[in-house]
């Protein structure tokens, strides 16, 4: 399971940022038109917050279990990425 938990965090880096990085190279880091994206229709809202939610309990989990010496690094990539990079990463690490 090791190598497939390593494969999900590489997905959950590769597959977000490829629809960021081009929006970013585009509209720059423009906040306000980021978060008018993200609240611009209820079902982006609705995903939005999914993730932040998803990104508490990631976060809480890896703090609670203490199992890793290192649990600030898939805290990290869960705040800096996301939960999709955070969650295989610490399950990995945690292997």
């Amino acid at each position: 399971m090791k190598k497939v938990y390593l494969v999900l965090a590489f997905m959950g880096l590769i597959l977000p940022y490829s629809q960021f990085v081009p929006f970013i190279l585009e509209n720059g880091l423009n906040t306000s038109l980021i978060v008018t994206e993200i609240t611009g229709y209820r079902l982006s809202t609705f995903a939005w917050l999914d993730v932040v939610v998803t990104a508490l309990v990631v976060i809480t989990l890896i703090i609670d279990e203490k199992k890793l010496k290192t649990c600030w690094i898939p805290v990290a990539a869960t705040l800096i990425i996301g939960p999709s990079c955070g969650l295989p990463l610490y399950l990995y690490m945690r292997e």
